[in-house]
């Protein structure tokens, strides 16, 4: 971990200890409702949301190997354990060791580090242009009657622009990759040299990213696996919902009204920090639970407990396993993928 992510997570330590303070005597939460609530979980529901999740482990091997296929040609199996040990190391360790799954990739394959972290790029708007379709579609669907209808109907038109932006964006660099890098460089370099350079390294990444997708046949077979995994994540908040029978607010929830929910939740995973982050995650997605849907609180902290295990702390096990088959530290090639994507973006801006 560097100096400034050292005082970055201090800053936000201090911050959620001052808000506990302020705050602990001014928000009724009924503890007995909230292991109530627990307890009487459809353990069922839950079994298939994790199921659902480690299937979309697979979709994203078989994604990252269709992206290497010009490189070298390797299969989906070859490439689980580094999805399972690269999110287990989020899980632990938070947004820093967000390189891992690359790092791992480029050392199993023999591959450069900057060819697969320009398959991360790819891979993360690939994620965002697929969410923005799933959940635009299915708010588009919402019934007119439900409570707070305007507010899904804008978030689905915002989506859906993000979506078309992202394609336009992504046309343009296609076809004009260093153009659109420099134009970066040089207007954001107005405010800050080293943003406008780390922008346009990522450009340039992406850029790379989409030229390793050689054929209209390589491109759809990565947008339907995105499409298709993005489904099942929006699944799998609809099965976690569901399992509270005892609260009708959740368990009577539709695919569609669900997608607020994913959304927030994925924004609160934007800056995820060493075990922190799961209470944040936590009180994000419970908040957005009790406003949008009308949850009680004990309810919804419920939820966002058991959906932080599901979608992003039940890989743990399984990324345990991986790293012993696989004779791979969590911690040291954490920090080893962390300052190898350094060098690799101190290397591209020189």
């Amino acid at each position: 971990m560097t100096k400034r992510n050292g005082v970055l997570w201090l800053v936000v330590v201090v911050a959620l200890g001052a808000i506990i303070v302020l705050f602990r005597n001014r928000v009724h939460f009924d503890w007995v409702m909230f292991w109530q609530q627990l307890r009487f979980v459809s353990i069922g529901h839950i079994v298939v949301a994790i199921a659902m999740i480690y299937a979309t482990y697979w979709l994203r091997a078989l994604r990252w190997a269709v992206f290497v296929s010009s490189t070298k040609k390797v299969s989906a199996a070859s490439l689980l354990g580094s999805q399972f040990i690269g999110f287990t190391a989020v899980a632990l360790f938070g947004r820093l060791a967000d390189l891992t799954r690359p790092y791992l990739v480029a050392r199993r394959l023999g591959l450069s580090l900057s060819s697969q972290v320009a398959v991360y790029t790819i891979e993360r708007m690939f994620d965002l242009g697929a969410a923005a379709v799933i959940f635009s579609s299915a708010l588009a669907f919402t019934p007119k009657t439900l409570p707070h209808h305007d507010v899904f109907v804008r978030a689905g038109a915002l989506s859906m622009g993000a979506t078309l932006a992202i394609a336009v964006f992504a046309g343009a660099v296609r076809v004009a990759g260093g153009t659109v890098a420099a134009f970066a460089r040089s207007t954001i370099g107005l405010l800050s040299k080293s943003a406008g350079e780390s922008i346009a390294t990522k450009i340039i990444g992406f850029r790379d990213g989409l030229n390793a997708l050689r054929s209209a046949r390589d491109f759809g077979v990565v947008v339907f696996l995105s499409l298709a995994m993005w489904g099942l994540i929006g699944l799998v908040y609809l099965q976690t919902a569901h399992a509270f029978v005892q609260t009708p607010e959740l368990s009577g929830l539709t695919f569609s009204r669900t997608m607020l929910l994913m959304a927030v939740s994925i924004g609160g995973s934007l800056l995820q920090l060493p075990i922190i982050g799961w209470f944040t995650q936590i009180a994000v997605t419970a908040t957005a639970m009790h406003t949008f849907y009308g949850a009680p609180i004990e309810a919804a902290t419920a939820c966002g407990a058991v959906l932080l295990v599901v979608t992003f702390l039940c890989i743990i096990p399984a990324g345990f396993i991986y790293s012993q088959v696989e004779h791979v530290s969590l911690k040291r090639v954490a920090q080893e993928s962390e300052a190898a994507g350094a060098s690799v973006e101190a290397a591209d801006a020189g």
